[in-house]
């Protein structure tokens, strides 16, 4: 990276005091400025004593000209009028560095320079008295020679500039800038003045993470990047005593070289920060808010502070189902989620050091500020049990379902968020059961007792009492609490627990003679089944309701055929107040 002070960690200290250029002698010139020799065997002619200055490009945006007492770094072609080169910067393989207007340079290029651009490029006319003379430089300039340069302006700066910012993008919405001891990550493209890309963290696809204002980054960074939103773009220039003076990196940055900085900051945070909680929607009706224990169900989008998405629930078409404060999520959602009602939904911006820290994961960058806008479906409560609302009851409300009655009722089903699950209306009959028989759900078992016909309750189940974590595939979510509305429409009354077959009366006390009809001391099937029927037609013995009667009644059979030959013969014919402590659909 370009922009670190050095490699030995942020409290190395590059120096940044630019060593002072004293005023060269002759031969000095001649080694800096006019390295190659030319032989020049017939001197020139006398010239006139004018300057002449040939501006042969001129850049279209010019913000900053020369001016006496700027440092400029130039390249240049040095030739003689017949077209003999003297010297060249070009074959150095490094640019020319000097203070304008301060008699460090021939008084011809002093005056030259002056008014020049950056990228400007001006082929230069000078008489022999603005330059070297009737001296000339021994071996290397004759006496009165005309010099003629072409000159490439690449950087102008001054020991009193600061670092300048423009910024050219800014978001409408910016409630946080950067400050002193922040945590960023940004993108950039670093070029010299004249536009020479010098690094890119484009490039590299990663961005550039780095705290502010603690000595991390080269002063001028330090300073340019203050006061910037989330997805703000700003050019940064920086002067060479705020970024890499004299020596430059040793690499792509020269000696004395200004740096421009294009920074787009896609990340800010403290390390210091908690999770910062928005609320976007809370109904009006909140009778319960999360608390540490509870199982919940929401759907959340994932994404960075610059917009980028990295998940969404949504997109795979099933909530995210959790515990709460137990670890399960990073330690920033933990929080987030406490506090919140069913149908709220809310942002939970969260930092790196509760998120997913340096390393990040998958999609997620390290130390990215993570964005969550969720919705939340449901929660619950391991230990919750049936809640139970009356919403009319009536009057005359004396006889109430029991387990073992036979039940027929109308419901609508839907989540907590108020999704329909299903509903008995739009089939346009009821819903039939046996209360406590397992017909139902545990909570709806629970749900329907107590119950009196014409009453209209809501029923809320947990899942544990519900379906439990895996749902039904296609109707139910996995874990997710269910509301029945319910009207009680009709209540058979059951038979005695452990009964399916009673007697309404006295018992025959030639029971078995009535039932063998064929006086041939056996019962078969077909008789037993034919006898019950007619007796419970009679109403002299009734059915458990809600049961197949055949096969209650080839249930009693079984029990009483004791040997399982087929037929029940009188030794084995007993009333159940005759077994001892055994349970049979008997009679």
């Amino acid at each position: 990276m370009r922009i670190r002070r050095s490699n030995s960690g942020p409290s190395a200290a590059l120096p940044r005091a630019m060593m002072p250029i004293s005023r060269w002698p002759v031969l000095a010139l001649q080694a800096a400025f006019l390295v190659s020799f030319v032989a020049c065997n017939d001197a020139p002619p006398v010239p006139s004593d004018q300057l002449q200055i040939d501006k042969r490009s001129v850049p279209d945006s010019c913000p900053r000209a020369v001016k006496e007492g700027d440092f400029v770094r130039y390249h240049y072609h040095g030739t003689f009028p017949d077209g003999s080169k003297f010297d060249s910067s070009y074959d150095r393989g490094t640019s020319y560095n000097v203070f304008v207007g301060k008699g460090k340079i021939i008084a011809g290029m002093d005056k030259a320079l002056i008014g020049m651009c950056v990228n400007e490029r001006r082929l230069i006319k000078i008489p022999p008295n603005l330059a070297y003379g009737s001296e000339g430089v021994s071996g290397v300039i004759p006496p009165n020679a005309v010099l003629h340069f072409d000159v490439l302006l690449l950087d102008i700066w001054n020991p009193e500039d600061s670092v300048q910012v423009e910024t050219y993008f800014k978001p409408q919405n910016c409630s946080r800038t950067v400050q002193v001891s922040d945590f960023i990550r940004y993108h950039y493209n670093g070029t010299l003045m004249d536009g020479t890309l010098f690094d890119s963290s484009h490039n590299r696809m990663r961005t550039y993470d780095t705290y502010v204002g603690i000595g991390w980054l080269i002063p001028g960074m330090d300073n340019g990047l203050l006061g910037m939103c989330v997805g703000e773009k700003r050019m940064i220039r920086i002067p060479p005593f705020l970024a890499y003076g004299e020596d430059g990196d040793g690499k792509d940055i020269p000696s004395q070289a200004s740096l421009v900085f294009d920074v787009i900051l896609l990340d800010l945070h403290n390390p210091k920060d908690g999770i910062t909680v928005e609320s976007q929607y809370v109904p009006d009706n909140c009778e319960r808010k999360t608390q540490v224990g509870d199982y919940i169900r929401y759907h959340y989008n994932g994404s960075l502070l610059d917009g980028t998405l990295f998940d969404s629930s949504y997109s795979r078409n099933h909530t995210y189902n959790t515990y709460i404060g137990k670890g399960y999520v990073i330690s920033g959602m933990d929080d987030g989620l406490l506090g919140v009602c069913i149908g709220e939904r809310r942002r939970v911006i969260i930092p790196p050091h509760l998120g997913y820290g340096e390393e990040g994961r998958g999609k997620i960058p390290g130390s990215a500020v993570l964005v969550f806008d969720i919705h939340v479906i449901d929660f619950h409560n391991p230990e919750d049990s049936v809640s139970i609302t009356a919403q009319f009851k009536p009057s005359n409300c004396t006889v109430l379902s029991k387990k073992g009655d036979y039940l027929k009722y109308h419901y609508n089903a839907t989540l907590m968020d108020g999704t329909l699950l299903d509903s008995t209306h739009q089939y346009g009959k009821t819903y039939n059961i046996v209360l406590g028989s397992g017909q139902v759900v545990m909570g709806m078992d629970v749900g329907l007792q107590d119950m009196c016909v014409g009453e209209k309750r809501t029923v809320i189940i947990p899942p544990h009492l519900g379906y439990g974590e895996e749902g039904v595939d296609g109707e139910v979510p996995g874990s997710a609490v269910l509301v029945f509305d319910i009207e009680l429409l009709e209540l058979v009354p059951g038979l005695p627990e452990g009964y399916m077959f009673i007697w309404n009366g006295e018992v025959s006390p030639n029971l078995f003679e009535d039932i063998d009809k064929d006086k041939n001391g056996e019962v078969q099937l077909e008789e037993f089944s034919e006898y019950i029927y007619t007796q419970v037609k009679a109403g002299k013995g009734k059915l458990a309701p809600g049961f197949d009667a055949s096969k209650i009644i080839e249930n009693m059979f079984r029990n009483q055929d004791r040997n399982v030959d087929g037929k029940i013969t009188e030794e084995e014919f007993k009333l159940k107040d005759q077994e001892d402590k055994e349970k049979h659909d008997e009679l």
